[in-house]
């Protein structure tokens, strides 16, 4: 049934919910929308970060004996 829609009932929905909601009510929502991805962004990057430094700050604990069996 939805691969059905195309452009002009796309359209429509589009109309139907801009009457329905107002302008400004769908600008204010978009507004949230867009900081709550810049929220989800932040955060991904900031685990990104913490990861790295836990890797970096890694030590290795192979004994000297075993490292030259690699």
């Amino acid at each position: 049934m939805l691969n059905n829609i195309g452009l002009p009932g796309l359209l429509l929905i589009a109309v139907v919910v801009l009457v329905l909601f107002g302008r400004g009510k769908i600008s204010s929502l978009m507004g949230e929308v867009g900081k709550g991805i810049t929220s989800f962004k932040k955060g991904v990057n900031e685990g990104k970060a913490e990861l790295e430094d836990q890797a970096a700050a890694a030590k290795d604990v192979t004994p000297e004996s075993d490292k030259d069996k690699v």
